[in-house]
């Protein structure tokens, strides 16, 4: 027996009402900065509540396709390789948010025996009751979840059900400082601090664990470009980052806007756009960076000399402007 869809139907036409009304009249343009507040307010309200069942729908379709028989899942019936694909399929999203609706759905929906059909308790209960009161969503779901997750092997079971009543609590507005209802950003950082704060082993494994995954590869050249991936050290990547921010912070001059620019000789000078994306500026600072260390001196050396880059071309093709580099070690 359906016991959903007539209900579904008539909120979906209560909201397309509700949104061509919103449109046509410019509601949201005539109203008041305090009332426009309040209106995405509720609006963010009405989401949190379609994310609720959103993420207990998901965890019921992860249900069915993950225990016995392949041909006997949902997403074989349905044509597909996996839950990832029936969601994006059924819902129009990216993979990227359907998989963060089932990381969420494993955090909050509670697990049903394969044995006995016996409703058991979520992993995070608390969480759960949160977010059928609509005060989280899929990004609190996860802000608190998963750092608690992250450090349950070495927290205790009843610890880490206190850290995660605290952190609901921010949630609720009902925190012990009195704080507004926490956004889910905020309740990440109070989700990282209790598992940092109750994580018995200290840094010392995470420092190992990080060590055992860095890395640095450079994959196979394409005519487009080399792809490269990996994980940095904590460090290295905030080097990194102070670099690019060296180098991207917008420089600030103080001009005379009605005088001409012009060179020394009195000729206009021609100022062009940057249109390359912060992307792209990145790639160019690591080059300049990479230029900068090689010419240091302080790199080890390559048969005595620096490790400079050699790139080879034919006198002709230099000469014409036309026809084909190449750099040593990158074919």
């Amino acid at each position: 027996m359906d016991l959903l869809t007539a209900p579904l139907d008539d909120l979906l036409a209560q909201a397309s009402q509700l949104v061509r009304d919103a449109a046509a009249g410019r509601v949201l343009e005539r109203a008041t900065e305090h009332e426009l507040a309040r209106q995405v307010s509720a609006i963010g309200d009405l989401a949190r509540m379609t994310e609720a069942l959103l993420v207990d729908a998901v965890g019921e379709i992860t249900r069915r396709s993950e225990h016995g028989c392949r041909d006997d899942f949902m997403t074989s019936h349905l044509g597909c390789r996996n839950v990832t694909e029936l969601v994006e399929n059924l819902t129009r999203m990216d993979a990227r948010t359907a998989t963060r609706l089932q990381r969420a759905a494993k955090a909050v929906r509670p697990e049903v025996s394969t044995t006995t059909g016996e409703v058991l308790d979520a992993a995070f209960p608390q969480v759960r009751s949160a977010m059928l009161d609509g005060v989280v969503g899929v990004d609190g779901i996860l802000a608190i979840c998963e750092p608690l997750q992250a450090s349950s092997p070495r927290i205790a079971p009843s610890a880490r059900r206190h850290a995660e009543e605290i952190v609901v609590a921010e949630a609720r507005g009902k925190g012990p400082h009195g704080a507004p209802p926490a956004s889910a950003g905020i309740l990440r950082v109070h989700a990282q601090a209790w598992a940092l704060a109750l994580d018995a082993d200290g840094a010392e494994p995470r420092e190992r664990a990080a060590l055992r995954a860095r890395g640095l590869t450079l994959g196979t050249a394409t005519p487009t470009g080399v792809p490269i991936r990996g994980t940095l050290l904590p460090e290295v990547a905030a080097q990194l980052q102070t670099i690019f921010d060296a180098h991207l912070a917008p420089k600030v001059t103080f001009d005379n806007p009605e005088a001409e620019a012009a060179y020394d000789d009195g000729s206009p000078l021609l100022t062009t756009e940057d249109t390359r994306t912060r992307a792209q500026k990145q790639h160019d600072v690591l080059a300049a960076a990479l230029s900068v260390a090689a010419s240091s001196g302080l790199l080890p050396t390559i048969g005595g000399h620096a490790p400079t880059l050699v790139v080879s071309v034919t006198a002709e093709d230099l000469e014409s402007g036309r026809g084909y580099a190449h750099a040593q070690g990158c074919e």
